[in-house]
């Protein structure tokens, strides 16, 4: 058909009337069993979809969640997280046939402006929200909205929304020690995004887990970034050109690790020889680039399934909750060796 079916077209083609029809595909008494059989086996061969803004309108589920992503957009086309993490979260939607209604937002307050509207023309039944801050405002709005939601991370205070938490302390602790037992002392972090509760939680682990090592404040520090290769690039740069760079350095991300290691090549710094580069998400760049980069190994799309289905589980009636993920686990490869003795 040129046009979406419609309850008359099912009704006509049935050879029954449209109160009928309503009656069938809505679970309702009124029409026999041979009846109600023979209406859906007619919508589903028109191809018959319920128009969700209709049932949204009378006080049913829209049938779809919501994602926003409040960051810079050219650094989402480069970053395998997302994508990966979306996978997961549509893995486990498609089987109830839920749709993800997803959007990218300039900033915080943006991010907001969607949620109000999204509540207001109840276009999603709950929201997944990511990168959560410190001081986010996005708790108290949505518990204000009484709308469903489930953060991948955990807000910093912890808030009252069901939450997938990543042991980013531990994930910490796994790198320092690696690095410091080939003998490092002095290691750089190119972090991301400043006010990301992620972001300040591994800086904060970097300083803790440096004491516990014995290691002075001069002798670990991080640089915030925005994730993308640009900056990633940029701040190696800087880094690499002080009177006594640091003979480790530990990115946020694959596509930050794989810029510096090419900063590295280009100013004539091998690694590992010289420089030894860690990941903090694996990924296919880090197993292709030469050497191959150590990297913390992580499920992230069990990250979005796990975040899923504790947004339906909140839409089913269950009260929130925390749950950790899996743990990374650091992989060493070739990018990691002792530093050289006159460094």
């Amino acid at each position: 058909m040129a046009r979406r079916p419609t309850i008359k077209d099912i009704a006509r083609q049935a050879g029954v009337s449209q109160s009928a029809v309503s009656f069938a595909l809505n679970d309702r008494p009124g029409v026999s069993q041979d009846t109600r059989a023979r209406i859906r086996r007619v919508a589903e061969e028109l191809g018959w979809q319920p128009n969700s803004a209709a049932r949204a309108l009378s006080g049913e589920q829209s049938g779809a969640v919501g994602l926003v992503l409040a960051r810079p957009a050219h650094t989402l086309g480069v970053e395998s997280f997302f994508l990966q993490l979306v996978s997961g979260i549509q893995e486990v939607l498609a089987a109830g046939r839920i749709a993800l209604l997803f959007q990218v937002a300039p900033d915080i307050d943006a991010e907001c402006a969607v949620y109000r509207r999204w509540w207001a023309e109840r276009r999603v039944d709950g929201v997944i929200v990511v990168d959560p801050r410190t001081d986010d405002p996005r708790p108290a709005l949505l518990e204000q909205l009484a709308l469903p939601a489930v953060t991948v991370g955990e807000t910093d205070p912890p808030s009252t929304l069901s939450a997938v938490r990543a042991d980013d302390a531990g994930a910490m602790a796994q790198v320092l020690d690696h690095l410091h037992g080939l003998g490092h002392r002095r290691i750089a972090h190119v972090a991301g995004l400043p006010g990301l509760a992620h972001t300040e939680r591994r800086i904060r682990s970097l300083r803790t887990e440096a004491a516990r090592l014995g290691l002075g404040p001069g002798q670990v520090r991080s640089v915030a970034t925005d994730y993308s290769d640009v900056e990633g690039a940029a701040a190696t740069r800087r880094i690499l050109a002080e009177p006594r760079p640091p003979t480790a350095i530990v990115y946020d991300n694959d596509v930050m690790a794989v810029a510096g290691a090419a900063v590295a090549a280009e100013l004539g710094i091998p690694v590992p020889d010289r420089l030894s580069i860690v990941a903090w998400d694996d990924s296919a760049l880090c197993r292709v680039t030469h050497p191959r980069l150590t990297a913390l190994v992580r499920d992230t799309g069990a990250f979005g399934r796990v975040a899923a289905e504790e947004l339906l589980a909140l839409l089913a009636g269950s009260p929130p909750r925390s749950r950790e993920s899996e743990r990374p686990r650091l992989e060493p490869r070739e990018s990691t060796a002792p530093p050289p003795a006159a460094y």
